[in-house]
């Protein structure tokens, strides 16, 4: 039975396989979507040209990826790469005629391009309706977008998309444009959709109230004009939303967001290099878990964070022009506590600075409650090589439960001109929860042997990992996990420096014949 099964099966397929004109039709359903699904919308829309049989896949995909980038040929990068040259040479008469040459080019291309997309958006939307549950459309934003607005409409409110992103990108040729949605907002009926999550880039905020299976929002890019009170309305309009990120927003008005949202759900919050707020208030966010301010200002006015367990705290501070750095100097300095208040039971902190500018004051006194009781995990990153590096000591002080301390110093070629920044700190009591310590970056200054012989001593009871390293850098694995990649094969250590650094970092306050000592690794 199961022979003659196979010899039929053999035989019906035997034909293609004699003419070798469609052997890979002869594929299922489920490996040719599965290849279908790893290509562009544009090619796989292009796959219907094949036989009756791809032209019925295509419909059958899950998702769909309508992006002007596929459509533009390499022939308008090549333009677009020339007209971006710098000419070095005035008197090159030629190469400055193809620079002048490159730009209407660039604005054919950029034209055809969109009509292509607006005619396969237009014959979406002539055809016969479907299920979709992923959209990603990648436009260039121009007064002509109409197609691309009922495209979203029509997939939220009757394709059921549940994950949508719209990117607007502008022109080359022309000053930035932003992508405005309808008044209503981005479909008809906002209560009828099953969207629940929404990227936009580069768009105008549109209404978001409505929308109350919503769970995921990324908006990036939003123009200068947005009024705060659009970024203040999402915490309130969204009762389900969960996960916000902000990544290079602007705001008109002072720049100065509260946010206060007794009600929200919001378990996770990333506002990336948003230059346009000036400050960030969070009042209530109940049940915020992750906070990552990379960039931007945020404080904590109240102590309403009960559930926050991880935070990513990155700063830039370069100002350069001496006018500028007196008028910025009040945001500069901020207090450790002052800093550290609201967030008694975060578990993971990152600390990075990314200036040659201090904008943490570290003064903490010794009488004070710790700030951090239950923070295990602690980096702090690209920390000036200028600043007195013994300065995380204080953060030892206000978390007894720290576990892991990891520190990285920046490369000298990354750093000003300038002596180290010293300061003198009291003496602190032993820590006894301390299991690992890496520094990377270390080159022997008095300030970093003083740290090291600190840590083993202040924590020789639980410590056993002590790791230096002379080159490396941090990774960042997401938002609230890291890796310190060391290059050991560029660094290596003399005997004569190694043994030299060891006496030096065991003497005075190293660990008692006692206890038992911390492995030391030098790399």
């Amino acid at each position: 039975m199961a022979r003659s099964g196979r010899n039929r099966f053999v035989r019906c397929r035997r034909p293609q396989a004699v003419h070798g004109d469609d052997r890979i039709s002869s594929l299922p359903d489920d490996l040719l979507l599965d290849i279908l699904g790893r290509l562009d919308t544009r090619t796989v829309r292009g796959s219907r040209m094949l036989s009756k049989r791809w032209a019925g896949l295509a419909r059958e995909l899950p998702f769909l990826d309508l992006s002007v980038g596929d459509i533009l040929p390499p022939r308008y990068h090549r333009w677009v790469l020339l007209q971006d040259s710098e000419v070095t040479d005035l008197e090159d008469v030629f190469a400055t005629a193809k620079v002048e040459k490159s730009m209407p080019h660039i604005r054919r291309y950029e034209r055809r391009a969109m009509r292509a997309l607006r005619s396969s958006v237009e014959r979406l939307l002539d055809g016969v309706g479907r299920r979709v549950s992923r959209l990603t459309v990648e436009f260039f934003s121009t007064h002509n977008t109409g197609c691309i607005n009922r495209l979203i409409s029509t997939a939220v409110n009757a394709w059921d998309v549940h994950d949508l992103v719209a990117v607007a990108k502008p022109l080359y040729w022309q000053p930035r444009k932003f992508h405005a949605f309808p008044s209503q907002g981005i479909c008809e009926d906002p209560r009828a959709s099953c969207l629940t999550s929404l990227k936009l880039g580069g768009c105008v905020i549109p209404p978001l109230h409505g929308h109350n299976v919503l769970t995921v929002l990324v908006l990036q890019d939003t123009p200068i004009s947005t009024p705060e009170s659009a970024y203040e309305g999402i915490f309130t309009s969204c009762p389900q939303l969960k996960v916000l990120h902000l990544i290079s927003c602007y705001s008109a008005g002072n720049g100065q967001i509260t946010v206060d949202a007794p009600e929200s759900e919001l378990r996770e919050l990333v506002v990336d290099n948003c230059l346009g707020f000036i400050r960030i208030g969070l009042r209530a966010l109940p049940r915020l878990e992750r906070l990552a301010s990379l960039g931007t200002r945020v404080r904590f006015e109240t102590t309403s964070f009960p559930c926050l367990r991880q935070s990513n705290f990155t700063l830039c501070m370069g100002v350069t022009n001496e006018a500028a750095r007196r008028y910025f100097a009040p945001l500069m300095k901020l207090k450790l506590g002052f800093f550290l208040q609201g967030v008694p039971d975060i578990t993971d902190l990152i600390i990075r600075f990314t200036g040659p500018d201090r904008w943490i004051v570290p003064s903490v006194s010794s009488s004070w409650p710790p700030l951090l009781p239950n923070l295990k995990r602690l980096l702090v990153a690209d920390m000036p090589r200028s600043w007195d590096v013994s300065w995380p000591l204080l953060l030892l002080e206000t978390a007894p439960s720290l576990e892991t301390l990891h520190i990285h110093i920046s490369p000298k070629e990354e750093e000003p001109s300038g002596d180290e920044i010293l300061w003198q700190p009291a003496m602190l009591p032993g820590h006894r929860r301390l299991k690992e310590f890496v520094m990377v970056g270390f080159d022997g200054t008095e300030r970093q042997v003083y740290l090291l012989r600190s840590v083993i001593g202040m924590c020789s009871p639980a410590l056993r990992l002590v790791a230096v390293f002379k080159k490396g850098h941090v990774r960042d694995k997401g938002h609230w996990d890291w890796e310190m990649v060391t290059q050991q094969q560029y660094s290596q250590w003399a005997d004569e420096e190694k043994d030299r650094t060891l006496k030096q970092i065991t003497n005075n306050g190293g660990p008692s014949s006692s206890t038992a000592s911390p492995v030391i690794v030098f790399g």
